[in-house]
């Protein structure tokens, strides 16, 4: 069975804003080499449309450095699904918008064979968790305290504790830890 892996970076406070940290090459290469390890990524349709178009259009145009070069050609290639009950159409050429049940979706995703299914953004994810979909947990940790913004697995409401185990941690050069947990 695949596992879902929900990775994201965030700030030592828990917050998730993208505004409100900076990726530095070390985290996009982190990122890209997660991203080549699965062949699905899953959003809601904000997270979505932070995304594409612009890494698509960096992907094509090889606009940024190296590994932010690296990571849009990394995230472009791999297939995409969006649930969003709003958006009329995909501007990615690998992306299906699905409309239907969350869970369910997911779990006929992990049914089928392929390599793993990597979550992003915060609603989709937290909906995963609460539903006890979620495998694995990756998270980029910045040496900055943001005061604001949106948090961490906010609002999140577990039947029971979520007991994880830390089975692989790196320090990169700007401070910034990246996490990595197996649920138990």
């Amino acid at each position: 069975m695949r596992n879902v892996i929900f990775a994201i970076n965030t700030t030592l406070d828990g917050c998730c804003d993208h505004t409100k940290q900076v990726a530095d090459d070390e985290t996009h290469e982190y990122f890209t080499q997660l991203i080549r390890e699965v062949d699905v990524q899953v959003f809601g349709r904000i997270t979505y449309q932070l995304m594409v178009p612009f890494w698509p259009e960096v992907a094509k145009n090889q606009s940024m450095t190296k590994a932010e070069n690296e990571f849009a050609r990394a995230f472009d290639s791999v297939q995409k699904i969006v649930f969003s009950r709003s958006l009329d159409r995909a501007e990615d050429r690998n992306t299906r918008i699905v409309r239907t049940n969350l869970r369910d979706e997911i779990f006929k995703l992990k049914q089928e064979p392929g390599k793993n299914i990597l979550v992003g953004g915060v609603s989709v994810p937290s909906q995963l968790i609460e539903l006890g979909l979620v495998d694995e947990y990756r998270f980029v940790v910045g040496p900055t305290v943001a005061g604001e913004g949106r948090r961490l697995l906010e609002g999140v409401s577990l039947p029971e504790r979520l007991q994880l185990k830390l089975v692989e941690s790196k320090v990169f050069k700007s401070g910034c830890v990246a996490l990595r947990y197996l649920k138990q």
